[in-house]
C-alpha cells in the first residue's frame, strides 16, 4: 500500500470564481472526508483571496481514484470547472 498525497492550489481568475469556491468548498470537503481511504483533506484560503492551498492524503491509489471518480461527477466539479488547479500528486 502506497499513501497518495496531493498538494497544490486552486487559483481563481476573479472574485466571481472565488465566490463559487467559497460557496461550494465546504460540501466538497465534507463529502471527501467521508470517503473510505481519505486520511486528510484540507483546503484553506491564502492571504490572496483568489487562491486556496490544498493538502490531501489518501490511504492508497484505489482510494484516490475513487475520490477522483466521485468528485468528477459532483456539483463541485460542475461549478468549478473553469477554475485553475495546480496539483502535485505523489505516491501513485
Amino acid at each position: 500500500m502506497s499513501i497518495v498525497t496531493v498538494t497544490g492550489r486552486l487559483i481563481c481568475a476573479d472574485a466571481a470564481q472565488a465566490a463559487i469556491v467559497a460557496r461550494e468548498l465546504p460540501e466538497h470537503i465534507r463529502l471527501t472526508r467521508a470517503e473510505p481511504g481519505c486520511l486528510r483533506f484540507v483546503a484553506r484560503q491564502t492571504d490572496n483571496p483568489l487562491i486556496w492551498e490544498l493538502d490531501e492524503v489518501f490511504t492508497d491509489r484505489a482510494a484516490y481514484d475513487a475520490h477522483r471518480t466521485r468528485a468528477a461527477a459532483s456539483r463541485w466539479a460542475r461549478e468549478t470547472v473553469g477554475i485553475a488547479r495546480e496539483l502535485n500528486v505523489t505516491g501513485t
